[in-house]
């Protein structure tokens, strides 16, 4: 059942377990649970961030991974380049945040870290470099991008040829209602460079979970105006494609919705998070549960032109 990530030696559980809510809408306990369901379903790969709720969301899996004793068995993805402490992809941030991360993960490594965003104030050569140090050190195994577009990626591998740490994987924001931005340019370039593809944003911030059909069930806030953007024909016939195969099958929503991500090329293990050991058994069904070709055109069709 397990990928293994481009051509690293890392094998993945293919749904990858986002804790941008460690911290944040989850305390320690919530935290803990979750980790505890996801591991004992087979779980094996975790994604945070040093920004995630100001580097709480990796203090929490740092002490998980401890009392556990799992971080052998744990391939633990981080990004870098948000936290005001160490903003931006300068040569001196990327070590102090990696220093940082390590000491709040409690791990002497970083298994995958990524850049969380492409900081055009640092030449590429520079952060490259940087992590170029790390790896020596034995501080960081690979290194992954995050919001990159193609045309840098294009020059990270020049780089790369000439002997700078190559990325590996790549994350983007990706759903079954955001397919343009990594469809028309990103998988292409995915493809030609062997790059492993983590779409973030998997369920859409839940809508495609299929909870919020309406506007008086979305809290008003950010995450509410995003899944709000969601409730147009497009959105309500989506859900309604969904409605029916997750009926057929016996599934749920978030199960269609993980499974459309995996048929497609590239993808090694989508970014899915969830606010309760509960729902993640729907998240975790969907490494098991194939898409038909048939339902696999019903859902492109039904989200064509975006």
């Amino acid at each position: 059942m397990r990928r293994r990530v481009a051509d690293t030696d890392l094998d993945v559980f293919p749904l990858a377990l986002g804790t941008s809510m460690f911290g944040w809408t989850l305390g320690a306990t919530a935290a803990e649970a979750v980790l505890d369901r996801y591991r004992e379903s087979g779980g094996n790969f975790i994604d945070t961030a040093d920004s995630y709720a100001a580097g709480r969301s990796e203090q929490l899996i740092g002490s998980w991974l401890r009392r556990t004793g799992s971080r052998d068995a744990t391939v633990l993805c981080t990004k870098i380049g948000r936290n005001p402490e160490n903003l931006g992809l300068g040569a001196t941030g990327i070590i102090r945040a990696v220093e940082a991360s390590l000491t709040r993960l409690q791990t002497d490594h970083i298994d995958l870290l990524t850049f969380h965003l492409d900081d055009r104030d640092v030449h590429l050569e520079e952060s490259l470099s940087a992590v170029d140090s790390l790896i020596r050190a034995g501080a960081v195994r690979y290194l992954a991008a995050s919001n990159f577009t193609a045309e840098r990626l294009l020059e990270a591998r020049v780089l790369a040829a000439n002997g700078l740490p190559r990325f590996r994987v790549l994350q983007s924001h990706y759903n079954l209602m955001h397919r343009a931005e990594y469809e028309t340019s990103l998988a292409l370039l995915a493809g030609a460079q062997g790059l492993a593809v983590m779409p973030y944003f998997a369920l859409a911030n839940g809508f495609l979970a299929g909870g919020y059909r309406s506007r008086s069930m979305i809290a008003p806030d950010v995450r509410g105006m995003r899944i709000a953007s969601h409730l147009t024909r497009r959105g309500t016939r989506l859900l309604t494609v969904m409605d029916r195969i997750a009926e057929d099958f016996d599934v749920k929503l978030a199960t269609v919705a993980l499974a459309w991500l995996q048929s497609k090329r590239n993808i090694c293990a989508p970014v899915a998070g969830v606010s309760s050991p509960e729902q993640l058994d729907a998240v975790m069904a969907a490494a098991t549960f194939r898409l038909s070709r048939a339902d696999i055109i019903d859902l492109d069709r039904a989200t064509a032109g975006n």
